[in-house]
């Protein structure tokens, strides 16, 4: 049986086999690892830390009784306190080096501590047998009778004493070199350890490599081959694979089932091509008359209103004359009706010059160019001078430069400041504060005022053409203001809306698009304006 044919194991339960086998064995390894790194380093440090000090100690301690043999001897022949001190200093040294090895010793480092109680007890009795009577000797009958007790002793005492010390030395050496094979001998098994681990990675690293060969390449390779024949139009074609792992061949069994239902739906996605194109010629067909008659609606509305003019501007003037000729001639009640005829009339005169106006913006254009705000504003507040109260202020921040259509936006501005100064409280001065700030890639401009407000029932209404929230009587006006700032706004790329939560006064807002390569402007004291002043 063929290991690669297509069975029930999918390329991940493969996959994740392999890693398993392979991770124990690496783990069994590093386990080995671990246990032989835990005795080398013990090994080392025995070598290290423990054998080479106890060495050196056992160098020094002899040179330490060599100072004290020497040291005796010479106190002997002159009995100088002086030469004594070689003795004492010797004896201290011996004291501290014992003390060091001892520190140093481990509970079955039985021969090295054997050895260091022979040194200790015969150095002990050279002091008492040799090196303490030519003291005691010296100091109190003189050097002459202490160099006689030394021509009539041997060496014979403290030569044993330096046998005991070379016996030390050898035992500590034999423990030096035990340690130093065994931690040659772990080093050659961690490095053994780690070749077989390096063997094992690369030989899994081969196999997943020939198993992804077999398994993946070249069933997905057939596969393809098999898609790109169904693909140039060979529907009928049937796809599948003999080899590879069982999420392959499902996959294969999902592509063969969407070429049958391609191959069965594709006669009516014929029929529905067919069908599609004759209703986009009929959209484009209909789109073309709708384009039409918008231009023809808006040329009829624009001679409509030019001719409209016309007889409006000859009533308007004959009850004018009317009005001058025969005022005061006639009853009361025909006064009256001539000042009605002529309030008509010219306030038909102003609704179709709002029209006009409104009909104009987008359609007749000189085309954008960068516009400074803050002139714009200047411009705005030299023409309300004639109808603003000399109470009435205005107050900007420093505005920033966009790209616009400036008379548009000098009537946006007008259009909004006006309507901040014409819906005043009463007995109260007018204040406009116009703010901006930059949100991503547009300028966000607030118009706010101190005035009467909009109520939050009227925020969209506000903005509708020919829309009044008060009668004639109260506020002049036609209603098409805000309907014509938002039309300004929207074609010049941006958004307009009013703000509900203010305290007092109305707040509209709307953004312009930033100008590329613009910097915010830099900040610095708002610009107030008296506009009556």
């Amino acid at each position: 049986m063929n290991l690669f044919k297509a069975s029930s194991w999918t390329l991940r339960q493969r996959i994740i086999a392999l890693c398993i086998a392979v991770g124990v064995v690496l783990g069994g390894l590093g386990v080995l690892a671990a246990i032989t790194a835990a005795a080398n380093n013990r090994q080392v440090d025995d070598v290290l830390n423990r054998a080479s000090p106890m060495r050196a100690a056992g160098e020094t301690l002899n040179t330490a009784l060599v100072d004290q043999e020497t040291g005796v001897r010479g106190y002997a022949i002159t009995g100088e306190q002086r030469n004594l001190q070689p003795y004492e200093v010797g004896l201290a040294d011996q004291q501290r080096q014992i003390a060091r090895i001892e520190s140093l010793l481990r509970p079955d480092d039985d021969d090295i501590r054997n050895s260091l109680a022979m040194v200790k007890a015969r150095a002990d009795a050279w002091r008492t047998d040799v090196a303490e009577p030519i003291i005691r000797t010296v100091r109190g009958q003189g050097p002459e009778a202490a160099q006689e007790i030394v021509e009539a002793s041997d060496t014979a005492d403290f030569d044993a004493v330096r046998a005991a010390v070379a016996e030390m030395q050898a035992h500590i050496q034999v423990l030096r070199t035990i340690s130093a094979d065994a931690a040659r001998d772990s080093s050659r098994t961690l490095v053994a350890i780690e070749i077989a681990a390096a063997v094992i990675i690369v030989l899994t690293g081969a196999f997943l490599l020939f198993l992804l060969d077999r398994v993946v390449t070249r069933p997905v390779t057939e596969l393809a081959d098999q898609v790109r024949q169904v693909a140039a139009g060979d529907y009928d074609r049937h796809i599948e694979i003999k080899r590879g792992s069982s999420d392959l061949a499902a996959l294969a069994d999902d592509i063969d089932r969407m070429r049958q239902q391609i191959a069965s739906e594709l006669t009516e996605v014929r029929d529905a091509r067919s069908h599609v194109e004759w209703v986009n010629q009929q959209l484009k067909t209909q789109t073309d008359e709708l384009t039409r008659s918008n231009r023809d609606l808006e040329q009829f509305a624009y001679v409509a209103s030019h001719d409209l003019q016309e007889p409006l501007r000859k009533v308007a003037s004959f009850c004018q004359l009317l009005q001058r000729r025969y005022a005061g001639q006639m009853d009361e009640r025909a006064d009256q009706y001539i000042a009605f005829a002529v309030d008509g009339a010219q306030r038909m005169q102003r609704l179709i010059n709002d029209l006009l106006a409104f009909s104009r913006i987008g359609r007749l254009t000189a085309g954008f160019t960068e516009v400074d705000l803050n002139k714009v504003l200047s411009d705005v507040k030299s023409q309300l001078e004639a109808r603003a109260g000399e109470d009435a202020e205005i107050i900007w921040a420093p505005m920033p430069t966009v790209e616009g259509e400036e008379p548009l936006l000098t009537t946006l501005f007008m259009n909004l400041i006006g309507n901040s100064l014409k819906f005043r409280r009463p007995d109260v001065p007018p204040v406009v504060r116009i703010a901006v700030e930059r949100d991503g890639e547009e300028w966000q401009i607030n118009v706010r005022d101190n005035g009467i407000g909009i109520e939050a029932e009227f925020a969209d209404k506000v903005f509708v053409i020919f829309q009044r929230l008060h009668s004639r009587d109260a506020y002049e006006g036609t209603g098409i203001g805000l309907a014509i700032v938002k039309k300004i706004v929207e074609y010049h790329g941006g958004r307009i809306w009013l703000d509900v939560d203010v305290p007092e006064g109305a707040s509209i807002h709307f953004t312009l698009p930033v100008l590329p390569g613009t910097e915010d402007p830099e900040p610095q004291a708002g610009t107030r304006e008296v506009v009556g002043a």
